[in-house]
C-alpha cells in the first residue's frame, strides 16, 4: 500500500473540492463570529447556524469593495468558493462577496450597477478633478430640511467666512428624488457658476441612500465640469455617487472641511512664511554687509591714492617699452626703405640714360631688336635731357659692315 505525505493529501482534497460545481459559486447564509480584519485588508471570519460553522476568508481585493462593516452577530449572504487551506489541512470558503441579509435586491442593484459605469470608465482615477484652494461660491445639492445644510454652513463659514453658498433643494429619497439631484448638479454645471459642488444627505439604510446609486445622478457626476464632493450618509455608507465623485467625505461636515480651507491655519501659514521671508532677507543682507565691510577694508579703498600711484608707475613703465619698441622698428623700416630705394635706382631706366645710352621706340612701342623696324620707318630715341626723331636709312645687323 502506497504512503503519502500530507501535503500529497491536502493537494489531492484541494483539487478534488476544485473539481466539485456545487462548491464553486456557491451562497452560504450564516452569522458572522469571530470577524477580524489585519491591517493587510484580509478579512477573517466563521458564518455558523444553530447546528454548524464555516470558516471564511475575504482576501482585500474583495474586501475594499464592501460597503458595510461588517460585525459579528451580523446575518450575510456569503458568496464564494469551498477550497482547501493546505497549510493548515482546513476547508474554509473564499469569500467574493458578502450581502446583509435583507438587502440582497438592493446590493444586487448595486453591484450590477456599478460592474456597468466602472466599465464605462465613470469611476477611473483619471476623471477626477482637484478641488480649488480657495472657492469664492459653493453649490450645495440637498434638502433644505435637516442637519445637512446647516452642518455645511456652519463648518463652511467657520473656516472661511468670505465662502458663498448657493442652494438648489432637492428630495433627497423617495421617488424623483434621483432626477432631482441629477437636475441640481446640472443647473450649477450649466446655468449657474461656482467653484465647487457639494451633493449629499444626511445618514440612514440602503433604501433611504438609494437615490445617490441611481444611474442619473452618477452620471450626472461622473460628467460634471465642476469639481464635485459627494457627502452621502456616515462614514460607513458608500454610494455609486462616492465612487464618480471627484473627492468622496465621509459626512457633510468633512465635505465642508474639504471644500474650503481653514482661515487660521492659512493665517498661520501666511505667518510661517513671513518669518521665513524675513530670515532669509534678514540672512542675505548680513551677508551683503559682511561683503561690503569686506570691501572697505580693502587696500583699494583705504589707499586709492597708493594704488592709483602704482598703477601710474607701471603705465609709465609700459609707455616707455611702447615708445621703444616703436622706435626701434621704425629705423629697421627705414633701413629696409633705403635698401629698396638704392636698388631701384640700379634699375631705373633714367640712370642708364645719363650714362650716354638711349632708348627707342617706335610708335610707342620699345624696339630692341632691328627686325622690329623696317627702311624708311620713323623711330623716337629718347636721351637723357630730351628726345629725337629719325628715320631709318639702313639695318646692319652682328657681323655686317
Amino acid at each position: 500500500m502506497a504512503v503519502h505525505s500530507v501535503s500529497d493529501v491536502n493537494r489531492y482534497l484541494k483539487d478534488l473540492l476544485a473539481r466539485e460545481p456545487l462548491l464553486s459559486g456557491l451562497s452560504v447564509r450564516g452569522e458572522i463570529s469571530n470577524f477580524k480584519q489585519y491591517p493587510s485588508g484580509h478579512c477573517y471570519f466563521t458564518l455558523k447556524d444553530a447546528n454548524s460553522a464555516l470558516k471564511c476568508v475575504m482576501f482585500r481585493s474583495r474586501a475594499q469593495y464592501l460597503r458595510f462593516l461588517p460585525q459579528n452577530g451580523m446575518q450575510v449572504v456569503a458568496g464564494g468558493t469551498i477550497s482547501v487551506y493546505e497549510r493548515d489541512g482546513v476547508y474554509q470558503l473564499y469569500v467574493d462577496s458578502l450581502m446583509p441579509e435583507g438587502t440582497g435586491d438592493l446590493a444586487l442593484a448595486f453591484e450590477q450597477l456599478k460592474k456597468k459605469l466602472s466599465a464605462e470608465g465613470l469611476f477611473d482615477q483619471s476623471r477626477k478633478q482637484p478641488l480649488p484652494a480657495f472657492p469664492k461660491k459653493i453649490g450645495v445639492v440637498t434638502s433644505p430640511a435637516g442637519a445637512v445644510l446647516r452642518d455645511i454652513y456652519r463648518v463652511s463659514k467657520r473656516r472661511w467666512p468670505s465662502v458663498q453658498l448657493v442652494l438648489y433643494p432637492v428630495q433627497v429619497q423617495g421617488e424623483g428624488a434621483a432626477e432631482q439631484i441629477a437636475r441640481g448638479i446640472d443647473f450649477f454645471a450649466e446655468e449657474y457658476a461656482v467653484d465647487v459642488i457639494i451633493a449629499g444627505r444626511g445618514g440612514g439604510s440602503m433604501e433611504d441612500l438609494w437615490a445617490f446609486n441611481e444611474e442619473p445622478v452618477v452620471r450626472a457626476i461622473a460628467t460634471c465640469p465642476v469639481p464635485l464632493i459627494s457627502a452621502v450618509g456616515h462614514e460607513t455608507d458608500f454610494t455609486l455617487a462616492d465612487f464618480a465623485a471627484d473627492v468622496r467625505a465621509a459626512t457633510p461636515s468633512q465635505a465642508a472641511e474639504l471644500a474650503v480651507p481653514d482661515r487660521a491655519e492659512v493665517k498661520r501659514q501666511v505667518e510661517n512664511l513671513t518669518s521665513q521671508l524675513t530670515r532669509q532677507i534678514r540672512r542675505e543682507i548680513d551677508l551683503r554687509r559682511q561683503r561690503l565691510d569686506h570691501v572697505l577694508q580693502s587696500r583699494v579703498m583705504r589707499q586709492p591714492q597708493s594704488m592709483l600711484a602704482e598703477r601710474r608707475q607701471r603705465l609709465d613703465f609700459l609707455l616707455a617699452g611702447l615708445q621703444n619698441t616703436a622706435k626701434q622698428e621704425l629705423q629697421n623700416k627705414s633701413h629696409g626703405l633705403k635698401l629698396l630705394l638704392n636698388r631701384l635706382a640700379a634699375i631705373n631706366p633714367a640712370a642708364v640714360l645719363g650714362r650716354g645710352y638711349g632708348i627707342v621706340t617706335k610708335q610707342d612701342k620699345l624696339v630692341s631688336s632691328i627686325n622690329a623696324v623696317e627702311i624708311d620707318d620713323e623711330i623716337q630715341l629718347s636721351l637723357t635731357d630730351g628726345s629725337l626723331k629719325a628715320r631709318v636709312l639702313a639695318k646692319t645687323g652682328k657681323g655686317e659692315g
